[in-house]
This record gives C-alpha cells, structure tokens and sequence, in this order.
C-alpha cells in the first residue's frame, strides 16, 4: 500500500512540473532505471542534444528528480534554515532573482548576480567564471558558501540531510547501499536541474516556419542581431545549439566599470611580467572575494587574456532576469543594447569583438522586441502562476 502511494505521488509531482505540463510534446525522453522518467522536450531544443548532456554516471530517474527537487527547495540545507536553492534560483523570477546580488545566509550579499538555472545543463561551465565544470560542482559550492547557504563543511550537510525526516529512506531508493553523501546530494539537484528547460518561444515557431510568430520589429530584430550589431559572435545561435551564447568568456568592459580595475589587473600580470608563476590569489573552486571578482575567469585560468572576461549567458528569457551582466550593472535590456553600441566599456583587455555598432534608436528598440521574442512561453506562464520565494 505505501508503495502504490509513493508511486501516485512522484506521477502527481511530476505532472505538475512544467517541464512535463507546460511543454509541448516534441519528443519523450527516457532514462534507465527505477522510475523511468519520460520528459518532454521543448519546441526549438533537439532531443539528442539533451540527452548527450546527461552524464553517464548521473541518469535520470522520476525518484532522482523528485528527491532533487525536494532538496532544491528544501531550507533546512543552509546553516539559519532560511536558505534554499530557490531562494536564488526561483521558478517565479525565471529561476533566477530580481536582486542585484543574491543575498543568502545571514543576509549578506555576494560579489555576481544570480544567473538563471534554465538550461544551465547545456553548458560544461558554470558560474560567471566558469570555475565549475558541471551541475553536480555548480551544486556542492553555494551549501558551504557564507555567503549563500553557509553550512560549515560538507560533512555538517550530510549529517543535516541524514538527520531529516525521511531523507533517508529517499536517498535509499535513489541511491541504494550508496546513502546520503555530499555526491549524492549534489547529483540528485542536478538531475531536477535537467528537467528545467526552456524552448517554445515565438523566435522557435517562427524559425521552423510560421513566419507570423513574430513580429515584423522583431524579424528586424533578428536581422540586426546576425548582421548590424552583430550579437551572434558571442551569443551563437544554430539549430544544433539553440542556446543563443558561445558558453564562452569575454571582456566586455563591463567589470572595468568599477573604480580601481587597471590598478587591479596590473597587480594581477605583474608576476607574469616578472617571469614569475602568478601567485593563487584564490582557491577556483570558491567564490572570489568581492574586491577581485572584476577579474573574472582570470581567477581560475590565471591567463591574462582572461582578465575581467565572463561567460556569455544565454539570452532565452532574458526579459525575465533582469537587472543584467555578472555585476547588475544595466538595469533593462535597452541599457544593455545601448552599453554595446557604445562599444562596451574601454580597458587594455577588451574583447577585439567588442566595437561601436553606430545602431540608431528606432534598430536599438528592434534588438529589444527581438530579444523579447526568445521568451518561452512554458517559462513565462510558470512566471505569471508560481508564489515567489519569500526570503
């Protein structure tokens, strides 16, 4: 009987997710295992694509997601009890957040702005800098971080998990003989993690045919996007990877805005310029103290063509995530247009890609309608019925 009331729970659970709801049917996915999973892949997003991002030693199982997604939202975790996953990285702004810097445990702010959880699978970076190379890394940091979930080892995580009601038996039919263990816990978030995608936007409908799914500022939109201003050469869209970024790192001149960055990045190359190795200014696997978070990847590849670049992130439901940029530093998507017509922010290690567009108003307010035509309608509608997380 409890087995037959588990098994109605985690169909019921599972249908309310919007990635099995909301999505349009265009392909069922299935991962080996108890509790296979059947996903529905969004409209513009290959099938094969997502299924070559999930690793082979994490597959995907309806238990597997549903205990991550118990644990994405799941306060306990953090060392005041007030602090989950969602908090950041909540479904009612995008998962993403509103603020200009995420604010966790004990009220303290970080140095970077909340980047958005949907699709993050499809990238073999994350953070800003790209110091973590998967969703089960991206996922260990912020439970230990002081500045988000604070809990002070990961040991102390494991015995927190294992001492709540029913995470053990979860974990048990999950995970088998392997328990609850920080891996555990991390692979289990990043499994719901990959059931957050974002596809079906009028741009998707519009490229596979309906020429009406668009408007006719958002078709100049997208004229301008590929040619004029040239957004595509770091925000690369193709059918094969539709994800509208290059997932690589950039100077944009956008963390050169801060008082102090020349200063900060010759420090950082005189050791180079010295023949000397660049000493470790901190450890790549942590966030960077705020002071040098303008120097960007630098932080983890110690290369000074690095210095203040970060990673290009995706621009599918970027009107749902603002304020924008890894410092908030531009507040609307036409701040954002306006700071690359002007070239970006001058400093010695600008992107070479990185120039004066000479865009007029009426092309800038086209680029807008256009980026706004990559809002999925799966997203906005969890947008428009979900409670925000309330801190």
């Amino acid at each position: 009987m409890k087995s037959a009331v588990l098994c109605l729970w985690v169909a019921l659970l599972l249908c309310c997710l919007p990635h099995a709801s909301s999505m349009r049917q265009e392909g069922t996915a299935e991962a080996a295992g108890a509790g296979v999973l059947r996903l529905r892949i969004p409209k513009g997003i290959p099938e094969s694509v997502w299924r070559k991002h999930i690793p082979a030693d994490n597959p995907l199982t309806s238990e597997k997601v549903a205990l991550g997604e118990e644990l994405f939202f799941d306060r306990r975790l953090s060392a005041s009890g007030t602090v989950s996953c969602a908090i950041c990285h909540d479904p009612a702004t995008a998962f993403a957040d509103l603020q200009t810097f995420a604010i966790g445990h004990d009220g303290r702010a970080g140095a970077r702005n909340t980047p958005t959880v949907l699709n993050a699978m499809f990238s073999d970076t994350q953070f800003w800098d790209g110091r973590a190379g998967s969703l089960e890394e991206q996922a260990r940091e912020p439970l230990v971080n002081p500045l988000e979930m604070g809990m002070p080892s990961f040991e102390s995580v494991v015995e927190r998990v294992a001492g709540l009601p029913g995470y053990r038996q979860k974990f048990a039919r999950v995970f088998g003989d392997d328990g609850v263990t920080i891996e555990t816990i991390t692979k289990a978030i990043a499994a719901y993690e990959r059931t957050q995608l974002s596809g079906n936007s009028p741009f998707d409908r519009f490229i596979t045919g309906d020429a009406d799914a668009i408007s006719e500022a958002q078709k100049r939109g997208w004229n301008l996007f590929r040619g004029k201003a040239g957004c595509v050469a770091c925000h690369a869209y193709s059918p094969s990877s539709p994800f509208f970024t290059d997932f690589g790192f950039h100077n944009t001149g956008n963390a050169s805005k801060g008082v102090g960055f020349e200063a900060l990045a010759g420090r950082a190359l005189q050791p180079a310029a010295r023949g000397a190795e660049t000493p470790r200014t901190h450890d790549p696997a942590a966030p960077p103290p705020g002071d040098l978070s303008p120097l960007g990847r630098f932080l983890v590849t110690k290369r000074p063509q690095d210095i203040g670049a970060f990673k290009t992130p995706s621009l599918r439901d970027v009107e749902l995530t603002a304020p924008y940029m890894h410092n908030a530093a531009e507040k609307t998507l036409l701040d954002v247009v306006r700071f690359y017509n002007r070239g970006g922010g001058k400093n010695r290690h600008l992107d070479s890609r990185i120039t004066p567009l000479g865009l007029t108003d009426a092309e800038m307010s086209d680029v807008v309608e256009f980026m706004r035509a990559l809002t999925s309608d799966d997203v906005l509608r969890r947008v428009q019925t979900t409670r925000p997380q309330m801190r």
